[in-house]
C-alpha cells in the first residue's frame, strides 16, 4: 500500500512540473523510433497548420469546381462577351475550346469518359442531332429551361437546346429582280431562273438540312425533283460560303443565291465597306410563306455525357437562354431569339416578319444522310 501511494504522489508531482514547465507531452518519432517531445503549443500549431491546409484544399477544390468547359464552333465576339457577363454574374469561370463543328464532336468520341467538356455548342440542328445518336449528350430536365426554349426548338428527349435561329432564305438582286417574282422555293427550278441561282456545295450542312426538311414535308422523291431542278438553274459551279453567295449577286455571275439571314445583317455592319456595300444592294425574301414556310434551323448546345461540372453547364444554358443574352444574339449577332419573350432587333423586325417550317427539328439530322444521297444522285457538288 505504501509503495502504491508513493507512485501515485509521483505522478501527481511529475503533473505539476509538466504543467509549470510548459506541458510537454511525449510522443514516438516514428522517424527515429525514439520518443519525441513536443509542447502544447506545438500540438496547436500543427493543429491550426492542418486545418488551415485542409482549408486551403477546399478552397482550391471550390475554385477548381467554379468553372464550366465549353467546346464551342461559334466565333463571335458576342458570345465572349456573354461569357464574361455569366463569369460576372456566377463567378464560375468559362473556360472554351473553339474548333470545326465535326472536329469538337469527333474529339467527343475520342475522349468519351475522360473529356474536360461539359458543354457542346454547335450550329445545325442536324449536328446536334448527330452528336445525339453518337451517346455524346445527356437528357437536361430543367424547369427554366424548359420554359426559355420552346418544344419546337429542342431535342424530343431534351437532348439539345437551341440557342439562335436562322432563317434559309432568297437573297436577290435589288437592281434586277422584283421581290413580286418570288414565291417558294420550288418556284426556283423554274425555267425562268435557269443559269441565275447561286447556290454554296452539297457538302454544306446549311443545304443539307434544307433538302433534309424537304424531305420531311414531301418525301424523297419531291426533295429529289426539287435538287434536281436547281442544279439545272445554277448560275456556276457550287463554291464559297454564304457571304461569297451575296458578293457573286452583286457581281451580276446570278440573280438570287439561297442562304442564311444572318449573313446579311453581319455584311450590314461590317467593318468591311466591301460587304456593307454588297449587303446594301440585296433584298431578302422569305419563301413558301403561303405553304410550308420558310425554313430555319439552329444553332444549339447539349450537355455532354460525361460532364464534370454538370450544375455550372446547366446555368450556363439558363442563362444563354435567358433574356439578356437573347437580346444580345439578336441585336449583335443578328439571329432570331429562341425565347419567346425577346422580341428580334430592329434589323430582324425590318426585314418583316415571316412563317417559319413547323417541323420537327430532329428531323433534319435524321435524314441527313438522305439528303446527302439525293444530292450525290442529282449531281449537286
Amino acid at each position: 500500500m505504501k509503495t502504491n501511494s508513493m507512485i501515485k504522489m509521483v505522478s501527481v508531482l511529475l503533473g505539476l512540473i509538466m504543467l509549470v514547465t510548459g506541458c510537454k507531452i511525449n510522443t514516438e518519432d516514428k522517424s527515429t523510433g525514439q520518443d519525441k517531445v513536443i509542447t502544447d503549443d506545438t500540438a496547436i500549431d500543427e493543429t491550426q497548420n492542418d486545418d488551415e491546409k485542409e482549408s486551403d484544399k477546399e478552397q482550391e477544390k471550390t475554385i477548381k469546381e467554379q468553372v464550366v468547359n465549353l467546346y464551342t464552333d461559334r466565333h463571335y465576339d458576342t458570345d465572349e462577351a456573354l461569357y464574361n457577363k455569366f463569369t460576372e454574374e456566377t463567378g464560375i469561370q468559362v473556360n472554351i475550346v473553339k474548333g470545326k463543328s465535326d472536329e469538337l464532336i469527333e474529339r467527343l468520341v475520342m475522349e468519351d469518359a475522360d473529356t474536360h467538356a461539359d458543354l457542346l455548342i454547335t450550329a445545325d440542328a442536324g449536328r446536334l442531332h448527330r452528336a445525339k445518336t453518337k451517346g455524346l449528350l445527356q437528357t437536361v430536365e430543367n424547369d427554366a429551361l424548359l420554359k426559355n426554349v420552346p418544344v419546337n426548338l429542342r431535342d424530343n428527349d431534351n437532348q439539345w437546346f437551341a440557342l439562335t435561329v436562322r432563317a434559309r432564305v432568297i437573297v436577290y438582286a435589288k437592281d434586277r429582280i422584283d421581290p413580286t417574282e418570288l414565291s417558294t422555293y420550288a418556284d426556283l427550278t423554274q425555267e425562268k431562273w435557269e443559269n441565275r441561282i447561286l447556290v454554296r456545295s452539297s457538302t454544306n450542312i446549311y443545304n443539307q438540312s434544307l433538302l433534309a426538311s424537304f424531305i420531311a414535308i414531301g418525301g424523297e422523291e419531291k426533295a429529289k425533283e426539287w435538287a434536281k431542278g436547281i442544279v439545272g438553274n445554277m448560275a456556276r459551279k457550287p463554291q464559297g460560303n454564304d457571304r461569297a453567295q451575296a458578293t457573286a449577286v452583286v457581281a451580276g455571275e446570278g440573280d438570287l443565291a439561297i442562304m442564311n439571314t444572318y449573313y446579311i445583317g453581319k455584311m450590314l455592319n461590317s467593318s468591311d465597306v466591301e460587304e456593307v456595300n454588297v449587303a446594301e444592294q440585296v433584298g431578302i425574301f422569305f419563301p413558301d410563306q403561303d405553304g410550308q414556310g420558310t425554313h430555319i434551323n439552329v444553332s444549339g448546345m447539349g450537355l455532354t455525357k460525361h460532364s464534370k461540372h454538370s450544375e455550372n453547364a446547366i446555368k450556363l444554358m439558363k442563362f444563354l437562354t435567358g433574356e439578356l443574352a437573347q437580346e444580345q444574339y439578336a441585336n449583335a449577332n443578328y439571329e432570331y431569339p429562341v425565347n419567346v419573350n425577346v422580341e428580334p432587333s430592329a434589323l430582324l423586325k425590318s426585314w418583316g416578319d415571316f412563317k417559319a417550317q413547323d417541323i420537327d427539328l430532329s428531323l433534319l439530322g435524321e435524314y441527313n444522310s438522305k439528303a446527302t444521297r439525293l444530292f450525290n444522285e442529282v449531281d449537286w457538288q
